[in-house]
């Protein structure tokens, strides 16, 4: 009998602190996965451009699938490329500079009144 009651004792407490880890102070364990839901609210959604050798790959989460604009100037200001993109949720692109002219290629990605850019050199 002694032998159940102990178990039972020590199941207990081991229930409680399991518990009590779980919903503590903010110095433990719950504050950690706040941390983590609120990372992972707060997604950034810029573009992310991605080089390799003579090429630029352009990627975008347009969760909103508002109107985004991708441009590519030169040097001088003259307008190589431009394209206007709606209701696409993944915007891919790439861009191969292989062949282009010796030159300081600007990408530029406007979305939501916020604009982007990207410098490609060609030598």
């Amino acid at each position: 009998m002694k032998s159940i009651v102990r178990n039972a004792v020590v199941v207990a407490l081991m229930f409680a602190g399991v518990a009590g880890l779980a919903n503590g102070p903010k110095g433990t364990f719950g504050k950690k996965v706040s941390e983590v839901e609120r990372n992972l609210i707060t997604v950034e959604l810029d573009p992310v451009f991605t080089k390799k050798g003579d090429k630029l790959f352009m990627n975008l989460l347009n969760l909103d699938q508002e109107k985004v604009t991708i441009k590519i100037v030169d040097s001088e200001g003259r307008v190589v490329y431009i394209e206007t993109v709606k209701g696409e949720l993944v915007i891919e692109k790439a861009f191969n500079f292989e062949n282009a002219f010796e030159n300081e290629y600007t990408v530029l990605v406007v979305d939501n009144n916020e604009t982007f850019k990207e410098v490609v050199e060609v030598k």
